[in-house]
C-alpha cells in the first residue's frame, strides 16, 4: 500500500487577526502550502478542511470555501471535518486515508478558526460543545470550568500541583518566544504564572489565566502526497505510525484525572512504530490547559499516575531535557485557533525534522511525536513523524 507523506505546508500568524473570517484565513495558507510543495492547484485530487465553528460563524460549509481563494480548486472534491479541538488532525488523517486508499495522489489539508470576533462569554459557551452538555453545560467557567474541575479532582487525589502547572506555563511561554507564528511571544516566568493577581486571575477551579490557552484566529495548511509522488519533490515527512483512539464523552462515566483514551492511543501508536516514548526526540502536545499537559505526560508514559509533576520538575520536558515537550510554545503560547491546531502541531514537528525550526530547533531531530485531542481526551490523535526525503 502506498503511504502518504507531508510534502509542503504554510502557517499564518496566530492571534487577533484582521482577517474577517475563516474563508480569508484559509485563502492565506492554501496557495502558499501548494507553492511550498512545488505543486500546482491542478494536481490536487481532494481537499480536507478542519474547522470546529459550531457557533463562531453562521456561515458553514467550510469545505466549499477553499476554492473561493484559489480558482484552480473549483472542481476538486472537498469535505469539511469536525472533531472538536482535534478537527485539524481529523482532516489530516482523512487526507492520508484518501491517499493511502488510492483515491488520489495529492490532497490539500486546511485547518482554520476565527474566534476573536466572538465575545469571551460566547466563546466559552461555544467550546462547551466539546463537552457533554446534558451533564456539563452548567459547569461554572464554561469549557475552562471542565478542566478546572479536572484539576481540582487531580489535586484532591495527588496534592496541590499549582506550582508545577505554573512551571508548565512558564516553559511553554519561554519556548514560544522563539516561535515567529506565536500569539504571545513573552517569557512570563514561573513566579508570575504561579501568582494570582489582577493580571493573572483565577479563571476556573485552581486554574489561573496563565493555565489556559489563548483565544485565537489562525490557519495552517499541509500538502499530502502519495509516497511515489513525494519522491520527486524537495521534502517528504512520513508517518512511522499514526492512530486515532476515542474515549466516552461524559466525564461521569470515566475517571476524569486519567486520560485513558489518550494513554491507549499512545501505547498502540508506539507499539505500531516499534518504539518507546524516549526514542522520540520531541513531542508537540495539546496543552489547551496546563493540567492537560501534565495528564498527557502520564498518558504518554513519561510518569506514573499522579507523578506527572516530576516531568516538569525534573526538567525532562525542557528544550534541553530528555524529551522536549512543546518546543514551539504549544497552544499556551502559540495560540489555539481550534480547527488550525492539529495542522499547526504537525507543521511544527515537520519544521523540526527538516532542521528548519530556527531558534525552536531541537538538535538532531529524527523522530517527532504529535498529540492532538478533541474535548477532554475524547478524540485522541497520535502521530510519529520522520523525515523520508
Amino acid at each position: 500500500m502506498s503511504k502518504g507523506s507531508i510534502t509542503g505546508w504554510a502557517h499564518s500568524q496566530f492571534g487577533k487577526l484582521a482577517a474577517p473570517d475563516v474563508e480569508s484565513l484559509m485563502a492565506e495558507v492554501s496557495e502558499a502550502a501548494l507553492g511550498h510543495a512545488g505543486i500546482g492547484a491542478e494536481a490536487v485530487d481532494g481537499i480536507f478542511v478542519g474547522v470546529m465553528n459550531t457557533g463562531f460563524s453562521k456561515q458553514g460549509f467550510e469545505g466549499a470555501q477553499v476554492a473561493l481563494g484559489l480558482e484552480g480548486l473549483r472542481y476538486v472534491p472537498a469535505a469539511h471535518v469536525e472533531n472538536a479541538c482535534a478537527s485539524g488532525s481529523a482532516a489530516l488523517y482523512a487526507a492520508l486515508d484518501f491517499i493511502e486508499a488510492g483515491r488520489g495522489d495529492v490532497a490539500l489539508v486546511v485547518g482554520a478558526e476565527k474566534m476573536t470576533a466572538t465575545t469571551t462569554a460566547e466563546t466559552g459557551d461555544i467550546l462547551l460543545g466539546a463537552s457533554y452538555r446534558k451533564e456539563e453545560a452548567d459547569i461554572d467557567g464554561g469549557f475552562a470550568g471542565v478542566f478546572g474541575n479536572i484539576a481540582a479532582s487531580y489535586f484532591q487525589l495527588y496534592g496541590d500541583r499549582s506550582e508545577e502547572l505554573a512551571m508548565i506555563a512558564a516553559k511553554n511561554h519561554r519556548n514560544g518566544v522563539a516561535n515567529p507564528y506565536a500569539q504571545m511571544r513573552r517569557d512570563l516566568g514561573v513566579a508570575f504564572c504561579n501568582t494570582v493577581s489582577e493580571k493573572n486571575p483565577i479563571v476556573a477551579g485552581p486554574l489561573r489565566r496563565t493555565d489556559c490557552s489563548l483565544i485565537s484566529d489562525g490557519a495552517a495548511a499541509i500538502v499530502v502526497t502519495r509516497s511515489e509522488v513525494a519522491a520527486g519533490l524537495s521534502r517528504a515527512i512520513g508517518f512511522r505510525a499514526r492512530q486515532q483512539g476515542n474515549d466516552i464523552l461524559p466525564l461521569s462515566r470515566r475517571e476524569p484525572t486519567e486520560f485513558a483514551g489518550a494513554r491507549r492511543t499512545w501505547q498502540r501508536t508506539l507499539e505500531r512504530a516499534g518504539l518507546a516514548i524516549h526514542d522520540l526526540d520531541l513531542v508537540e502536545t495539546h496543552d489547551c490547559f496546563t493540567i492537560a499537559e501534565m495528564l498527557e505526560y502520564e498518558a504518554m508514559g513519561l510518569a506514573a499516575p499522579g507523578e506527572g509533576y516530576r516531568v516538569v520538575r525534573d526538567g525532562i520536558a525542557e528544550k534541553g531535557g530528555r524529551l522536549p515537550v512543546n518546543p514551539s510554545g504549544g497552544l499556551k503560547s502559540k495560540g489555539h485557533p481550534i480547527g488550525a491546531t492539529g495542522v499547526s502541531q504537525h507543521i511544527m514537528a515537520c519544521l523540526q525534522l527538516m532542521g528548519e525550526a530556527g531558534d525552536m530547533q531541537i538538535p538532531d531531530t529524527t523522530l517527532a511525536g504529535v498529540f492532538n485531542m478533541g474535548g477532554a481526551a475524547v478524540a485522541n490523535y497520535v502521530s510519529i513523524l520522520e523525515r523520508t526525503a
